[in-house]
């Protein structure tokens, strides 16, 4: 007898009997790959961005536009200060947009925040990109002054491909 079998022979369609249906199993291994999926974005974005603070806050706006210091804290598990203290960064660099809270009552109206889109984003981190690139390639005409071979120098340059 399977374990999807009955005692009385008869099949028991989706049900698991070792703790579960195969419905919240499946649901389970979802929201697993969608959490190992977000720690990916996070640690590429990390790279992008500079933080992991600065990562998580930019997915959440991605994913949540329009919120608050205070809600973004919330969704992150971060402190409501780093959180503040990240946001003036990432706006400052241009990477989030914000604008006041429109409220009927009376009363401090907070900032919401959205995250530009991220083909805008990599638009801006190619320059930085394409000039550590070049950076590292010209690396030996900068540490070999005395020497008298003169090389070329190299130069990257990344472009937008046609869609």
């Amino acid at each position: 007898m399977s374990q999807d079998d009955t005692s009385d022979g008869k099949r028991r369609e989706g049900v698991d009997t070792t703790g579960g249906d195969v419905r919240d199993r499946i649901e389970r291994g979802a929201d697993r790959a969608a959490e190992q999926f977000d720690e990916g974005v996070v640690e590429l974005l990390s790279w992008v961005l500079d933080t992991e603070t600065r990562a998580r806050i930019y997915v959440t706006l991605r994913t949540h536009p329009d919120s608050t210091s205070e809600e973004v804290a919330e969704e992150t598990g971060l402190y409501p200060s780093t959180v503040r203290e990240a946001l003036a960064g990432l706006h400052e660099d241009g990477l989030v947009d914000r604008r006041k809270r429109e409220s009927d009552g009376a009363g401090n109206n907070p900032y919401e925040y959205a995250a530009i889109a991220p083909s805008e984003l990599v638009s801006e981190v190619v320059e930085d990109v394409q000039d550590q690139l070049n950076a590292v390639f010209n690396l030996d005409q900068y540490l070999d002054e005395n020497d008298e071979e003169e090389d070329t120098p190299v130069t990257i340059t990344v472009e937008r491909g046609d869609d």
